[in-house]
């Protein structure tokens, strides 16, 4: 058995320029950590006792005979990437829903690809399951997403991560001191909408708007310059959640289907209550909304927002682990 955890991460800055398109004609920069709330994924090699060869586990059952009958994409093109042969039992639990925007679905991807690696005797580089899990889903899945969550829940950590061609990316940890890294963490509230998307569906208008949105887009990558300017140096958190605003109505410009009437109104409301900024974290139309405010405002946001769930969290710094392997590879 080989059990994997990947945590979910949040973005703060730069979203919607980690796409291989943009960065292959304008480079891309994003501002973004992980959290501790992770995907587990368990595999074991299944005993041919059973009618079917593979059996997996999500928020449905496939039980199949034949990789190319498994309906789950992301499970279907990584075992014909590793040209899996003995039948596998795949097993996923998350703590928070998929498609929320926190990035569970390379979660997802990176998990399971660590725990196949594991499975063959092997340990994976962070950098190995990044690339890894782009190729998947970007050339394999076909999905219309990004690089960002891939790089991110591999490494895992508080990151700037600078996308300087399709293939090749450049990960800087934000060096701060612990008590400055407190204070900005304890500004910072997470609600659930309780509105679920799929990501590539909501993706795929705003790439196909690439040149008229490129202006917003050029500005959406800069403000990770001045975000982390701010993290390093003034230490002004305000600032940080003011910039945060900035960026959201600059998102918000890019797609009608970025947020709608339910989001504006939670966001407007939360501003009305003390917040100084804050986002619809992933590509937009539900999931979670982040909130910037300082720690006195942070209980009348809670009650304006009492409708939606708050979720405590910590920031995780070990990317995608291996937690359980007592497996020998024959």
């Amino acid at each position: 058995m080989i059990i994997t955890k990947t945590p979910f991460r949040i973005s703060f800055f730069g979203g919607g320029t980690d796409y291989p398109d943009w960065v292959s004609k304008n480079g891309g920069k994003v501002l973004t950590t992980t959290i501790d709330k992770y995907c587990y994924i368990s595999v074991r090699i299944l005993p041919p006792f059973f009618k079917h060869k593979h059996r997996i586990v999500y928020s449905h059952i496939e039980n199949v005979n034949n990789i190319k009958e498994i309906k789950h994409p992301s499970v279907r093109e990584i075992l014909n990437y590793f040209r899996v042969e003995r039948g596998v039992e795949i097993h996923h639990d998350g703590d928070l829903p998929a498609r929320s925007g926190l990035g569970s679905s390379s979660s997802f991807t990176v998990g399971l690809i660590n725990a196949l690696r594991a499975l063959e005797g092997k340990v994976s580089s962070k950098k190995y399951l990044a690339e890894t899990a782009i190729f998947i889903e970007q050339v394999m899945v076909k999905e219309n997403v990004g690089s960002q969550d891939q790089v991110i829940t591999a490494y895992g950590g508080f990151n700037s991560i600078e996308f300087l061609s399709a293939k090749k990316f450049d990960i800087q940890p934000i060096i701060i001191k612990q008590v400055d890294l407190e204070n900005f963490k304890s500004h910072l509230l997470l609600f659930f909408t309780g509105q679920t998307r799929v990501a590539s569906n909501i993706v795929q208008e705003q790439l196909s708007r690439h040149s008229e949105n490129k202006k917003a887009l050029l500005e959406i990558r800069d403000m990770v310059n001045e975000a982390e300017g701010i993290l390093k140096k003034s230490k002004d958190f305000k600032m940080f959640g003011r910039l945060l605003d900035e960026s959201w109505k600059l998102k918000k410009s890019l797609s009608k289907n970025i947020s709608n009437k339910f989001i504006d109104d939670a966001y407007s409301m939360a501003k009305a209550s003390g917040a100084l900024g804050g986002k619809l974290l992933g590509a937009g139309g539900g999931g979670f909304l982040l909130v910037f405010a300082e720690p006195h405002s942070h209980s009348k946001i809670k009650k304006s927002l009492k409708n939606l769930l708050h979720i405590p969290f910590e920031f995780d710094s070990t990317g995608s682990q291996v937690m359980v392997n007592n497996y020998e590879a024959s």
